[in-house]
């Protein structure tokens, strides 16, 4: 149909970015939110493709949704594979440790354990600390950050690597502490089909609208109220 935008994306708890899709199908958080705010500029509405991570850009590239909007950096890799709008967020990285491990810094990460999702920026900048060995963690699991968290309890790795918008909620648990966040700017954008120069041009120009007139910033204060809002239009 036409008048509906399908993006893909996973069905899984990562709040405040998005979480498991209610009985009728209506997902909550920032990604959501903000991807109802740009459908509406487009006069669309919003249909969600549900499918793996490993399995998103395979089915952007045979055409079951019209783009990607689930966590997704934007790195020279990826941008070999699909196009990027300009970003909707951006986002540090920051390290998750046990409370009590007395890691508090990158130089007490030497000698350690350091998980992080395959192929991510975070495993990227995992593998610039010195003298750890880094643990990747694979993306196709139902709940890789589950996994990557269940790990570090269990005593597997010795820390974790995820953009801070998914560890600072972590942090807040009794167990669990934010050793520290690096000021990587990752940008987030919405991906598209490699030459899909039309779309892509549409959903810049209601993003840019949706961050001009406050909207997007709105729903950033509604569910990052700890995160100053990173964006400006026609950046």
């Amino acid at each position: 149909m036409t008048n509906e935008l399908r993006l893909i994306c996973v069905d899984l708890p990562a709040p405040p970015l998005f979480d498991k899709a209610a009985s009728d199908g209506t997902r909550t958080g920032y990604e959501p939110s903000a991807a109802e705010l740009v459908a509406g500029v487009l006069g669309k509405t919003v249909r969600w493709v549900v499918t793996s991570w490993s399995d998103m850009v395979p089915a952007l590239q045979e055409g079951r949704g019209d783009g990607i909007w689930c966590g997704q950096g934007i790195t020279p890799s990826r941008a070999e594979l699909v196009d990027f709008t300009r970003p909707y967020a951006i986002f540090d990285e920051s390290v998750l440790v046990l409370a009590d491990s007395g890691i508090g810094s990158e130089r007490d990460l030497a000698g350690k354990r350091v998980g992080a999702i395959a192929g991510s920026t975070n495993l990227a900048l995992a593998e610039t600390f010195p003298d750890v060995t880094t643990v990747p963690f694979d993306g196709a699991t139902d709940d890789v950050l589950g996994d990557m968290v269940q790990a570090l309890r269990n005593g597997e790795v010795d820390a974790v690597v995820d953009d801070d918008v998914a560890l600072v909620p972590l942090g807040e648990q009794a167990d669990l502490s934010v050793a520290f966040t690096v000021a990587t700017r990752n940008r987030w954008g919405v991906s598209v089909a490699k030459g899909n120069d039309a779309l892509r041009t549409d959903l810049d120009a209601a993003l840019n609208k949706v961050i001009a007139d406050g909207s997007l910033a709105a729903q950033w204060a509604r569910w990052m109220p700890t995160l100053p809002f990173p964006l400006t239009a026609d950046e």
